[in-house]
């Protein structure tokens, strides 16, 4: 019994610590990031639960600076890929290079070996750039030559791309984007915000420079202390329910969206839509899961999983728009 004890007592102990944490990442990037509590929330949740992120937005929105300042606040090594329709697989996962001295090849290593990669304006990129992106995102591991090499942990990509300039892009197949975990559509500031931004800004020598708050291998703890949240198994079949109405909307009495949706999400949904609802209590200081933290998380996991109509685009009904029909019409347990 007092084994039992002490245990749970430094989980409880390791949990308060690792809260703590999260609060410092957040004080640290108010210090040059203004609002944008939604976006810095959704790059934790995929950070925590090891999945990628898609971040859509115009330009100017601080999404290259949240990432590259979230790098930072966790100490990790991070890389910043500039997407170009002329950039060629080697440039991202490295190529073999003759060495005369020793007359064999050797490996150099490329960008995509680090811990924190941005995939800036990832569509602008032909598809074998994207294709050798993908086995690095699902296998966490690359091969260059005949050789595979493990990419470290935690990994994550997160990549923007532009949702205004469409000429010279290569669109991303379903594929690629059911691998990305979560897609944010990041919004214009608030007019109270943009006027902080541009006192904090508007200065030739406006830099902050961050502290590092948090460790890899913190991260990779918070990780064990999210598979460890409880999830009541009328949620867990709540999550199937928003999941499958998707794909049979007749079952589900939402039988108005049924001629919008061409393909419903994948099973990887799902899987998601549960680690990032245990993820979300985490953030807010939770042990156990609410159907308020599914709710709202099920935007990001379900946005781009949903494979729109030709009826749905002459009615210009987005997946936001099937998303709340299905929210708002299955019954919350």
């Amino acid at each position: 019994m007092p084994n039992q004890q002490t245990s749970q007592l430094n989980s409880e102990e390791l949990t308060q610590k690792h809260f703590n944490s999260i609060n410092r990442i957040y004080e640290e990037l108010e210090k040059v990031i203004v609002g944008q509590r939604y976006m810095i929330d959704r790059l934790l949740i995929g950070l925590l639960t090891n999945g990628h992120v898609l971040l859509e937005g115009v330009p100017g929105l601080a999404k290259t600076l949240t990432i590259s300042s979230l790098a930072k606040v966790i100490d990790t090594e991070f890389q910043r890929i500039q997407f170009t329709p002329d950039l060629l697989p080697a440039d991202l996962i490295g190529t073999l290079i003759y060495n005369q001295k020793q007359g064999e090849f050797i490996v150099k290593k490329g960008p995509i070996f680090a811990n924190l990669i941005l995939a800036d304006e990832i569509n602008r990129s032909p598809a074998k750039v994207q294709s050798a992106l993908l086995e690095a995102m699902q296998e966490r591991q690359v091969t260059i030559g005949e050789e595979t090499f493990q990419l470290d942990d935690p990994f994550l990509v997160l990549a923007t791309q532009n949702p205004v300039e469409q000429e010279g892009t290569y669109p991303l197949p379903e594929a690629q984007v059911d691998r990305f975990m979560i897609k944010i559509k990041v919004g214009y500031p608030t007019p109270e915000e943009e006027l902080q931004i541009m006192r904090m800004m508007a200065s030739t020598n406006s830099k902050t420079e961050l502290k590092p708050v948090i460790t890899p291998q913190d991260i990779l703890e918070c990780r064990n202390l999210i598979n460890s949240i409880y999830i009541d198994p009328k949620l867990e079949q709540y999550i199937v329910d928003i999941v499958w109405a998707t794909r049979a909307p007749e079952k589900y009495d939402v039988e108005s969206i049924s001629d919008l949706i061409e393909f419903g999400a994948s099973p990887r949904a799902t899987i998601n839509l549960s680690l990032a609802a245990r993820a979300h209590a985490f953030l807010h200081q939770n042990n156990y899961v609410s159907p308020e933290d599914v709710r709202a998380i099920a935007y990001d996991i379900l946005r781009h999983r949903i494979i729109l109509s030709y009826e749905a685009e002459a009615e210009e009904k987005s997946a936001e728009d099937i998303i709340e029909t299905i929210l708002h019409t299955i019954q919350v347990p």
